[in-house]
């Protein structure tokens, strides 16, 4: 295991029943990296998210996050170890405002317990008013703060990736995993996202780890990339070495390819 590695993934894999659905995958990602993932439709993409995040049990393997074992760990404990993420099906509570969805998020960083609130000890009007604070700041990040008091259920496909990024990063991580970030976004979207990415990590220092299906963002974009195909690791490098690989290119346009 590198000194710099952020992220480990050691011999992972997920099995439903009699489908193997990630298959003895191995990788490391590094401190400040963004890292991409990616591979056809049912690869296993998703599935190595969730058994990262404590979604899902791996059936074996282990992850280990700044040198530390988090294998089956509870995803609200992973949370608190420094990572967050996105979704591929956004989840996000409809009929709270885009401000409060951010604020709740938030409020896993806090101190204060349920007797402080009660009894609105100073320490809980602190990190109230902290927590409004840097709600705002991240949907002004994120260009939503004008609409900070609209219910969630009533932004576009688009406006609601980047609430959830916005709630994802009131969390405080050091490593931020995006699931599909430009999925239902235009190409003009899309260049502005992965402009909007690169200035997250210098922003917040983080390393960042995403799935996406576009692979021309993927390729522009990301430090390294592994491709999956049908569970299993057939690729990894930097994008033009991956972009070249035989293996990746049989995997999306078959062997004719």
């Amino acid at each position: 295991m590198s000194n710099s590695s952020t992220l480990t993934i050691q011999k992972i894999s997920r099995c439903f029943g009699g489908l193997v659905a990630v298959n003895g995958v191995s990788f490391e990602v590094q401190e400040h990296e963004i890292f991409g993932v990616i591979g056809p439709n049912g690869a296993g993409k998703t599935t190595l998210f969730n058994t990262i995040t404590g979604l899902v049990a791996p059936t074996s393997g282990k992850v280990f996050f700044e040198g530390k074992e988090i294998t089956n760990r509870r995803p609200h404990q992973i949370a608190k170890f420094g990572i967050a993420r996105t979704f591929q099906n956004i989840r996000l509570f409809g009929e709270l405002s885009a401000l409060e969805n951010v604020a709740i998020a938030r409020h896993l960083c806090t101190k204060s317990g349920l007797w402080d609130g009660i009894l609105g000890l100073p320490l809980t009007v602190k990190e109230e008013t902290q927590t409004h604070d840097r709600a705002w700041e991240l949907l002004d990040l994120v260009g939503l703060s004008d609409r900070a008091e609209v219910k969630a259920k009533n932004f576009s496909y688009g406006d609601q990736r980047r609430l959830e990024i916005a709630r994802a990063l009131a969390l405080q991580p050091k490593l931020l995993l995006l699931d599909e970030p430009a999925a239902g976004m235009n190409p003009s979207e899309k260049g502005q996202l992965s402009d909007f990415i690169c200035g997250l990590r210098a922003r917040f220092d983080l390393t960042i780890l995403l799935i996406e299906h576009h692979v021309p963002l993927v390729m522009g974009l990301c430090d390294r990339i592994a491709v999956l195909d049908f569970g299993r690791l057939i690729a990894i490098g930097q994008p033009e070495t991956v972009r070249s690989d035989r293996a990746v290119i049989e995997a999306y346009l078959g062997d004719e390819g």
